[in-house]
């Protein structure tokens, strides 16, 4: 049966609405063939990580993050975004578990809902449709990339070089509707034209920013198509909360550990069931394991969103089902009229919210109620996590004697108070 919902796309480009290219050059300086000769950037290439992913460092101010946010505030003084997201609203909905509210009516567009089929998680790319390929190259920040040498230990930045069409970048973007402070894409291979779809070269380079940024108030996120990724170009996103998600202190139990180190948990005592990735002996090993749990989601038409933590030392992945209930008429009226599309950062406890009555009528109650409606049953869960553990070579029943729930709000030795975003609007949180 061909499941399709009705939603409104989020912008995340100021070209999202043109999908025609003019013979001669589209006049807009993108990254098709008709503007890509000539085209420069700025190119941060990180040192090796595998040696130092579990290094903490002391430093309040990274150099990426420099980076991230001084070019991102250029565009913003440059009129770049639709709206400015500093004067949204946030505050942290009283309750157990925290879960933070912003109202952003700026991402809500007054236009036709488009339909998006939601019953196939892999899709092919459709050069017809909006890609990143057609985004101004004004909306660009950097290409960003890994060292391949392991005696690299130390970062490159080049302030200019030209883009190679025939070696793809990776380039890190603005998202024109941002939710937070610094909200950027990160578009791995981007003239490759990738679906919407986790690779290990493309998951474990998101490791590597996460890493490089060096600080946990940075995150990543992913959604799948059928799990409200609505470009089907792959992509990740990122942004700056200064406090820690929900779904961040909410308690675990060990299931098992790889054979390469990489411990496995679930989480408890949070309305969204899903896995918690962390250790491993090295940052592949960490993002190999969940690429290949991602993979088998994938392949298995189950879809799902990855939440990259803790400057990369955790990956939080979740499987969802929100989109097919909706399908189905199975959600009720009064969910849907909130227009919230439970993606990855709403499902880590950050939600965002259109209507200003649902902001001021926030609880955790409803909060609650809306991510129980997206997780899996636990009866679904169990058959994924089968699923899961049998194409990482584990079986489902190998838990480890002595398991102990174990509490995430420390977060590797309490990075959390370690790391001061001074960019980030802290004041702009409050209860």
């Amino acid at each position: 049966m061909l499941l399709k919902i009705k939603r409104v796309p989020t912008v995340v480009s100021n070209y999202q609405k043109d999908e025609t290219v003019e013979e001669g050059g589209c006049g807009r300086n993108c990254l098709s063939k008709c503007c890509i000769n000539g085209a420069r950037l700025p190119l941060y290439t990180c040192k090796s990580l595998d040696k130092s992913i579990r290094e903490n460092t002391e430093s309040p101010v990274m150099f990426l993050e420099s980076l991230v946010l001084g070019e991102w505030e250029d565009r913003f003084q440059r009129g770049l975004f639709r709206y400015d997201v500093t004067a949204c609203e946030t505050k942290v909905i009283p309750g157990k578990c925290g879960f933070i509210a912003q109202l952003n009516e700026g991402r809500h567009l007054k236009k036709r809902p488009t339909e998006f089929r939601v019953d196939k998680v892999l899709q092919p790319f459709d050069g017809n449709k909006f890609n990143f390929t057609k985004v101004g190259q004004e909306e660009l920040l950097f290409q960003f990339e890994a060292s391949n040498n392991d005696d690299d230990s130390e970062l490159q930045f080049l302030p200019s070089i030209p883009l190679d069409a025939d070696n793809s970048p990776s380039v890190v973007a603005i998202n024109v509707s941002p939710i937070e402070y610094g909200h950027v894409l990160l578009i791995p291979r981007v003239l490759d034209c990738l679906p919407q779809r986790i690779d290990h070269k493309s998951l474990l380079l998101a490791l590597q920013m996460a890493a490089e940024a060096a600080n946990p108030y940075f995150r990543l996120g992913y959604n799948s198509l059928g799990a409200f990724a609505t470009i089907n170009h792959l992509h990740f996103q990122a942004y700056y909360l200064a406090m820690q998600f929900p779904i961040e202190k909410a308690s675990s139990l060990k299931i098992t550990t790889t054979y390469n180190g990489v411990k496995i948990s679930k989480i408890l005592n949070y309305p969204v069931r899903g896995l918690l990735f962390e250790g491993g002996k090295s940052i592949k090993d960490l993002s190999d394991t969940v690429s290949d749990a991602s993979v088998c989601l994938q392949n298995n038409n189950i879809p799902f969103n990855i939440l990259i933590s803790d400057s990369g030392k955790q990956i939080f992945l979740l499987p969802q089902c929100y989109a097919e209930k909706q399908a189905l008429r199975e959600v009720s009226s009064k969910l849907l009229d909130t227009q919230v599309n439970p993606a990855v950062w709403e499902m880590s406890g950050h939600m965002v919210l259109k209507r200003k009555e649902d902001y001021e009528g926030a609880s955790e109650e409803k909060a609650w109620r809306l991510l129980a409606e997206v997780s899996l049953s636990e009866e679904r869960f169990k058959e994924v996590n089968t699923m899961i553990f049998e194409a990482i070579g584990l079986s489902s029943h190998e838990e480890e004697e002595g398991e102990e729930l174990e509490e995430q709000s420390s977060m590797n030795g309490g990075s959390f108070i370690k790391v001061h975003c001074p960019s980030v609007k802290e004041e702009a949180v409050s209860n």
